[in-house]
């Protein structure tokens, strides 16, 4: 990779990461509210979500911003490693605020989501997409 390309791998980790989070923070109220089979059931949700959300975020990550080469079964065990712990602490901290700190869902989810964003360059940028760059 050229070192103006190498420049410019945080930019697009900013518009990938923007496009993922506008994809997971809009997927997951549009679950909540617009499918009635999931009204009041916010963790099936919130799981529906996440899957969606990890398989579009992965490809944008792997494609336009870091642009490894081969690897697909580890960068998607590690990417997804990293996610996994993630979605089990908000699985854990979701019904905490929903249920005892009476927040809704969705401001819920939203603060959490921001918690989230601030790892993932770190952890992408130095562990899942470590590979040889297209």
């Amino acid at each position: 990779m050229t070192r103006a390309a190498d420049r410019r791998r945080p930019l697009r980790f900013l518009v990938a990461g923007t496009a993922n989070t506008a994809l997971g923070l809009s997927v997951y109220p549009l679950l909540l509210w617009g499918v009635p089979a999931l009204h009041g059931r916010y963790l099936l949700a919130l799981g529906i979500a996440q899957a969606l959300s990890l398989c579009f975020a992965f490809t944008t990550y792997k494609a336009g911003v870091f642009r490894t080469r081969g690897n697909l079964l580890r960068e998607f065990a590690t990417f997804a490693s990293f996610y996994l712990v993630n979605y089990a602490a908000n699985w854990a901290a979701l019904p905490f605020l929903v249920e005892v700190a009476r927040l809704p869902p969705v401001p819920a989810q939203l603060a959490f989501t921001a918690i989230l964003i601030v790892g993932s360059w770190f952890w992408h940028s130095r562990v899942t997409f470590r590979g040889r760059p297209k």
